[in-house]
């Protein structure tokens, strides 16, 4: 299996967009979707629900015990737009950056 690296700020958006999509997801199902272990996806989960951006919902009738959903609370909402438009100036730079470098690059290429 392919795991890569991820720091905490994109984990928590790549997190909190999966649920806001699918809040039946399992941790399994999480980090099988994020390409992390399952640790780093229980890590980021515990730290979403002890930020309270993110709140879990036990279903009491249900036959299934670990029946939870996981549910962006409103300060959850308010953070991950944050983090999305830092993750998209972030972004935007590198690919400013590398837009740069391949234009020099294909200059250096032409030259020879």
């Amino acid at each position: 299996m392919y795991r890569r690296q991820i720091d905490d700020e994109d984990a928590y958006l790549e997190v909190m967009r999966l649920l806001e999509t699918n809040p039946h997801m399992s941790q399994r199902e999480i980090a099988a979707a994020l390409g992390v272990s399952l640790g780093k996806a229980n890590y980021c989960l515990k730290a979403l629900l002890d930020k309270g951006w993110l709140k879990m919902q036990n279903f009491q009738g249900s036959k299934n015990k670990l029946a939870y959903a996981y549910l962006l609370t409103p300060k959850g909402i308010i953070e991950k737009s944050e983090i999305t438009a830092r993750f998209l100036k972030r972004k935007m730079h590198e690919y400013e950056n590398l837009r740069s470098l391949i234009e020099v690059l294909q200059a250096e290429v032409k030259q020879k």
